[in-house]
């Protein structure tokens, strides 16, 4: 399978030209030859068999031999706001969910929140989604947008959404994910999931939730960690949403 190397440019002729670290990767790393076949996409959808034409210092110009379109999305749009953890642990929770199928995620600024969600911490993430996306063959392009507190979040979901909010301990207000995906009578257009910091969300923020139409879902009986809690929700929606005929699986 030929590797993929993604242009930040929309390709819109016979040529493309890779820049950056997708220029340095194929030149320098694996150290192509004029004439080596790739396969190149610039999140449209869209993805495209390439040669190859022309090696130069800091870009690889490549001839377009053929495109296609191809889907490998989750029948839903699903937008993940989410308290952000630190370190090495938030790059893994983009890649993971990225791979899961996300469509936008949304840095949440939650009253406990332990990580900002800064310009450089969100270019970071940019690039992990893209490096992400290569390694599943996604190609259109997850949105990772600047941060919101939890009440504008809340409030944004358009109508006729499935907005869930995760919150641990069992209470009469909560159920399972699986159990709302399961009611839905047809495909539903959007998803919205919410995940709080590491201390959860405060009483105040649940009630906020409460007050906008949110369900508030539980996620078994331990306490997952952020990252876990993401991970988990993303691929409750990949198994458990209702396909194009309406049915769960």
């Amino acid at each position: 399978m030929p590797p993929r190397f993604y242009s930040e440019e929309t390709v819109r002729s016979g040529h493309a030209e890779l820049t950056g670290s997708e220029a340095h990767h194929l030149n320098h790393v694996l150290r192509a030859d004029v004439g080596m076949e790739i396969v190149i996409w610039d999140g449209s959808g869209r993805e495209f068999n390439a040669r190859v034409a022309r090696i130069q210092r800091s870009s690889v110009v490549c001839e377009i031999l053929s495109s296609q379109e191809v889907s490998r999305e989750l029948p839903v749009a699903v937008t993940l706001g989410v308290a952000l953890p630190k370190g090495e642990r938030q790059r893994w929770l983009v890649e993971k969910v990225v791979e899961l199928g996300v469509a936008k995620i949304v840095p949440l600024v939650a009253q406990r929140s332990v990580a900002q969600p800064n310009p450089s911490a969100l270019s970071r993430m940019r690039r992990t989604v893209i490096e992400a996306s290569k390694q599943c063959r996604r190609n259109v392009t997850a949105e990772i947008v600047s941060a919101e507190s939890v009440l504008d979040f809340l409030a944004s979901a358009p109508g006729g959404a499935l907005c869930c909010i995760a919150h641990p301990g069992f209470s009469q207000q909560s159920i399972s994910l699986f159990d709302h995906l399961r009611a839905l009578r047809g495909p539903a257009q959007h998803v919205w999931l919410a995940i709080g910091p590491e201390g959860g969300f405060t009483d105040q923020e649940i009630a906020q939730a409460h007050q906008f139409g949110w369900h508030q879902v539980d996620m078994g009986l331990r306490t997952l960690r952020v990252e876990t809690a993401a991970v988990a929700m993303l691929a409750a929606v990949a198994l458990g949403v209702p396909a194009a005929g309406g049915e769960t699986p």
